[in-house]
């Protein structure tokens, strides 16, 4: 099941009709409070998430998702007129896992909700359980803990950090992990990926530094 909060009446009927038609099951909202009560009866495996809204901004939604252990790891692309940089970084800033400005075509669109319904589960090969310094990340069970504290992660963060971490000493480029954790890979996206190291570096605390920083390449765990 896919959700939309989308109150722009032609551009939610239109992407419903998208999704339904090439084979997903998509329920769309027009306000929060509808996309509230859904959730209680049902989760989705994606929210495409507008941020101009009525009764709250996509952003303040957004944060509810993450502050709520039932919908922390939940995948989320931001739909949304704005398109600076500014309100990319802060949608990704915030915990989103995908940025999608309009107007937008319905191919790309289908291709990174498939990309990210596809990589919303990491694809671990090798270690059943990850141990560097203080920092353990555990695949199968889908848990970090950074010095002994349990620390939430969104599902691209999860990704990113345990194919930093299933790539050991090796320095892997931004457009690789663009690739293989979102699936694409455009010009000028390699931001998404710098801004989802940040946020995984903070959310890590001092087990942050691990994460290292390849300057004009990309990033590794050593």
């Amino acid at each position: 099941m896919i959700y939309l909060l989308e109150d722009d009446r032609s551009i939610r009927e239109l992407v419903i009709y998208t999704l339904n038609a090439q084979g997903f099951e998509a329920c769309g909202f027009d306000r929060p409070s509808e996309f509230y009560r859904a959730l209680k009866e049902r989760l989705p495996q994606l929210v495409l998430l507008d941020i101009m809204l009525p009764e709250e901004d996509g952003l303040a939604v957004l944060k509810k998702l993450r502050s709520d252990a039932a919908t922390a790891c939940l995948p989320v692309m931001m739909l949304t007129a704005k398109g600076t940089e500014y309100d990319r970084v802060v949608g990704l800033d915030s915990g989103a896992d995908d940025y999608l400005p309009k107007p937008f075509g319905m191919m790309e669109l289908l291709a990174r909700v498939r990309a990210l319904l596809r990589r919303s589960t990491p694809q671990t090969r090798s270690a059943a359980e990850y141990r560097v310094g203080g920092l353990c990340v555990s695949p199968s069970r889908h848990t970090v803990t950074a010095e002994g504290e349990s620390v939430t992660l969104t599902a691209k963060e999860f990704a990113l950090l345990a194919l930093l971490l299933e790539n050991r000493g090796i320095v892997l480029t931004r457009t690789q992990l663009l690739e293989t954790i979102w699936g694409y890979s455009f010009e000028g996206e390699s931001r998404t990926v710098d801004v989802h190291i940040r946020t995984l570096r903070q959310k890590l605390g001092p087990c942050g530094t691990l994460i290292e920083t390849v300057r004009g390449i990309g990033y590794k765990v050593e």
